[in-house]
């Protein structure tokens, strides 16, 4: 009988999960922090413990843009059905913050002055008996200008909006308030 490879794969991902997580947290003051967890399938399993293993990541950067007002500006993603930030993948030689920007430019079109770290969640994968975590940074930006434009490579996204109040259907929406009354404050 073959040896399973995803416990040594999980072991790999939690060392760079470890390892990203002090980077972020070492490098930046005042932000939020949570911890999530996921059952999923077990080929998702992988998909995500060999993103961790690549950059500490399972679903890349994002940022939390604000207009002077306090508006936060969403994104329409159709894999998920939700209103979420602006983010995702961090690509071979991109810092998280590089990640977030450039996600934000395509998914958004906004430009923003990056004030730090807002967020960052523990997100706990599980299938069967496999676990393993990464990093879900979260940065603050306020918007330089305030037209959205969706330009978004992969076809995800199909809106970008403004909102004072955030829709019901807003992805992780009580922490994003939670992160709201205390920054924007």
């Amino acid at each position: 009988m073959p040896v399973d490879d995803l416990w040594y794969l999980a072991s790999r991902a939690e060392q760079r999960a470890e390892r990203a997580y002090h980077e972020l947290t070492d490098a930046h003051e005042e932000f939020v922090e949570f911890e999530r967890r996921r059952s999923v399938s077990r080929e998702r399993f992988r998909t995500l413990a060999e993103r961790v293993e690549r950059t500490g990541a399972p679903f890349g950067a994002h940022t939390v843009v604000y207009r002077e007002n306090g508006d936060l500006a969403l994104v329409r993603h159709e894999d998920v059905d939700l209103w979420v930030l602006p983010g995702g993948g961090v690509e071979a030689g991109e810092s998280f913050r590089e990640a977030a920007e450039r996600e934000l430019a395509e998914e958004a079109g906004v430009e923003a002055t990056y004030h730090g770290l807002a967020m960052v969640t523990a997100v706990t994968i599980e299938s069967g008996g496999y676990s393993a975590w990464g990093v879900l940074p979260v940065f603050e930006a306020c918007a330089d200008d305030t037209d959205l434009e969706v330009r978004d490579p992969d076809g995800e996204i199909s809106a970008a909006a403004w909102f004072a109040e955030l829709p019901e259907d807003t992805r992780d929406r009580r922490d994003l308030q939670r992160w709201r009354e205390r920054a924007l404050s």
